[in-house]
């Protein structure tokens, strides 16, 4: 069961009208593309997909699964979403509380055990290995862990295990960093019979019930045995807009940590069908991910362009991400931003320009390190400045532009 509901808030206006599992990744992929590509290349063809928060882009994306060979009469890939009930069923509440709500499906697969997962992580796992350690153990419930820099130790479920692996004490995003560096990678397999019975109790006093903050403390506390699984292969949480730009371009160097070009282990992606790329007479790419369709007639350099994206003559993007079918203009320089689908670019315009680091003001903790981001089906108008961590909403029209007088100072939101 693939938890792909979160809204991705810390990813700014790039998980506005999508949400975070279905953000582009690599030129030609979307986050979601490597838990569906980890579960197909591990065995495993009974999919559940748990949806919510503007669940459409997902939707489409995924479709009946064939890119992952699952669409299947027996098994394959199954989209479930919050539905209204005679009883009053509401939004899921907590990670925890999606699975509660769709008890009756789980039961009916007559499964042994249950593979819980996260749709919005980058990494290449077999889930086989876990599966047996969690048999072996004779376990309750096995967590995936892994060990993250102690700074960063706030923004994961941090855990101590015993000599035998089984995990003694679980704090849910600690504030204070002497509780260790074993962090949870929301991974997660449970006996079916156990996982039932937890979330029907849990569910009586938490309508938010959720794993981390809920069951995992809850079932510690009560004996259960709850072991942990580590992990020491690339795994990487894309939910900040640093994060996600450092994780794309760390794809650029000779022998990248994660490797694409493994036919061992092939990530699936629901693919268009578009022309190959076009370099005009003008055109250079260095160091760079371009995906089929692009045209390049300016200059790319150590940047990832998706599917469609046109860069007109004498155009320079450089340390930048470019989604989908954006325009950029002729002059135009793009400098460390992020830009999503749809976007035109106007001639001469500088995005990501001077040296001011000045945060954003409407979200100084989401963009403070100088990468300005372009929200989806935006139009910036010819021969502007637009400094750096500036956020350009989705869908906004040149006529929003009209008072700023040419330019766009570090830190703005438009």
């Amino acid at each position: 069961m693939i938890m792909a509901g979160g809204a991705g808030t810390r990813l700014s206006v790039l998980s506005e009208e999508r949400s975070k599992p279905a953000v582009p990744f690599a030129a030609k992929y979307r986050i979601i593309d490597f838990t569906l590509s980890n579960c197909v290349n591990s065995g495993i063809y009974n999919v559940a997909v748990l949806t919510q928060y503007r669940p459409h882009s997902l939707n489409q994306h995924i479709g009946i699964g064939k890119p992952w060979d699952l669409d299947r009469a027996r098994g394959g890939v199954r989209l479930l979403q919050p539905y209204q009930a005679r009883a009053g069923n509401q939004w899921y509440g907590g990670t925890a509380d999606a699975v509660f709500r769709n008890l009756d499906y789980l039961r009916e697969q007559r499964a042994d055990a249950v593979l819980i997962l996260s749709g919005d992580h980058i990494y290449k796992m077999d889930y086989r290995p876990m599966l047996r350690f969690h048999q072996e153990m004779n376990a309750d419930l096995t967590v995936g862990v892994m060990r993250v820099p102690l700074e960063e130790t706030d923004r994961f479920g941090i855990m101590q295990v015993d000599d035998e692996q089984r995990i003694t004490a679980f704090f849910e995003k600690p504030k204070s960093r002497d509780k260790g560096t074993l962090a949870s990678m929301g991974i997660y397999v449970f006996d079916t019979l156990v996982l039932a019975e937890r979330l029907e109790l849990g569910s009586r006093d938490h309508p938010d019930l959720d794993f981390g903050k809920h069951v995992i403390p809850s079932m510690i506390q009560e004996d259960y045995r709850v072991c942990a699984y580590a992990f020491d292969g690339y795994w990487v949480d894309v939910g900040t807009v640093q994060s996600y730009w450092e994780t794309n371009l760390a794809l650029l160097s000779p022998e990248p940590t994660l490797d694409l070009y493994d036919t061992r282990w092939v990530i699936h992606t629901q693919s268009q069908e578009r022309p190959p790329v076009k370099i005009g007479l003008q055109g250079q790419i260095i160091q760079s991910l371009v995906a089929n369709g692009c045209t390049i007639r300016g200059r790319v350099e150590h940047s990832v362009l998706s599917p469609g994206v046109y860069v007109s003559p004498e155009a320079l993007v450089r340390d930048s991400i470019v989604l989908n079918d954006s325009w950029i203009g002729p002059g135009a320089i793009l400098n460390r931003v992020i830009v999503d689908k749809d976007v035109v670019i106007g001639a001469n315009t500088r995005l990501g320009h001077g040296d001011d680091q000045e945060p954003n003001h409407a979200a100084p903790d989401r963009l403070f390190t100088g990468i300005s981001v372009v929200g989806k089906g935006a139009h910036i108008p010819a021969d502007y400045r637009v400094g750096r961590n500036v956020v350009v909403r989705p869908n906004v029209s040149e006529e929003n532009f009209i008072h700023c007088h040419g330019e766009i100072p570090s830190g703005e939101t438009v």
